[in-house]
């Protein structure tokens, strides 16, 4: 069966590829739905990444946060018709005590393999997990959220101090999803949000405190941290972090970013830090996922990052969903109709 796969063969220029997808394997069949763009495909798009990644890298599809509906499932897993979230990560040889997204021959879609803007998606079933009764809009964004439930296991075993006050650097996406989740998950910590847009702040309600990262209280501290800015933004927020932060906290890393970031590691070691970086996620974490949003007045509260929807009927399409992308400060989710 021919399958169409739009990708990126070049910064900004998309071309459409036919491959041969299988029917007769023990794969998933699924066709596309609604997809989200992330801060790693744009960089992607607009060539922000170095020449020597982008040669190696594409051609490929772009896009690794998507749902869709299931046409096909030869191992009888899921139902036709079935919403279900695809899972980008395939891992590769199973190592004691790493997990499945570090492992060094793991794959991910849309880094160096084709992500999801495919008229249909092939899967093993362990890649693939139900999203029945969550809206397709908001379902259409669970890996980003996945990675959050992922830095929260990685958290949880690292922490050697009680937990009274979390803080959290950043106030975009990431940062608005990794504050919600701690708040779910713990109920009863103090949690401080700490940004530099008034605007962005005021949409974290359920938090306990905001401030403006220029105009923290002296006496300010938290136990733990989650650093969610990225860019030249990693460099202010961690080291404000260790200013700050109790003593033997932990700090949770996901920003990215393209250099190198000093750190005041002086401090780390006087105080007993511990840093741990935390990227991409695994099944469980979707799996967690879908359980959030089916919470009470969870997936409402996601609702408000995903700030555009626009629907893609063409080529052409695409590069107004990135363009609109560009100007969007939180998630852009697309309705796809290739």
């Amino acid at each position: 069966m021919i399958n169409y796969v739009y990708q990126l063969i070049k910064p900004r220029t998309i071309t459409v590829k036919y491959k041969n997808l299988a029917t007769d394997s023990d794969r998933v069949i699924i066709r596309p739905e609604y997809m989200s763009i992330c801060h790693a495909d744009q960089r992607y798009y607009k060539g922000e990444r170095d020449a020597a990644v982008l040669r190696k890298k594409l051609p490929m599809a772009l896009i690794h946060e998507a749902m869709g509906r299931v046409v096909c499932d030869p191992t009888g897993t899921f139902k036709v018709g079935e919403k279900v979230i695809m899972i980008p990560n395939v891992p590769g040889t199973p190592v004691e005590k790493t997990y499945p997204n570090y492992l060094r021959d793991s794959k991910f879609c849309s880094s160096g393999y084709d992500g999801f803007m495919r008229e249909l998606v092939d899967l093993p079933a362990d890649r693939v997990v139900s999203c029945e009764g969550v809206d397709p809009t908001i379902a259409a964004i669970s890996e980003f959220i996945s990675v959050v439930f992922h830095a929260a296991d990685r958290f949880e075993h690292a922490r050697q101090t009680d937990l009274h006050s979390i803080g959290v650097w950043g106030d975009g996406g990431l940062g608005y999803l990794v504050a919600l989740v701690l708040k779910y998950l713990y109920p009863h910590a103090q949690l401080n949000v700490i940004g530099l847009d008034e605007t962005k702040l005021s949409r974290f309600t359920f938090a306990d405190k905001t401030y403006n990262s220029t105009a923290l209280p002296e006496d300010f501290h938290v136990d733990h941290a989650f650093e969610c800015c990225g860019g030249a933004g990693c460099y202010y927020a961690g080291n404000q972090i260790i200013d700050v932060i109790n003593p033997q906290g932990t700090v949770v890393l996901m920003g990215v970013s393209e250099k190198e970031v000093p750190l005041n590691t002086r401090m780390v070691l006087e105080r007993g830090l511990t840093l741990v970086g935390s990227s991409r996620s695994d099944r469980v974490d979707f799996e967690n996922v879908v359980k959030f949003l089916r919470a009470p007045g969870m997936a409402d509260r996601v609702s408000r990052i995903v700030t555009e929807v626009t629907e893609v009927k063409c080529i052409d399409d695409i590069h107004d969903a990135f363009s609109l992308d560009q100007t969007n400060p939180f998630k852009t989710v697309i309705k796809w109709s290739i």
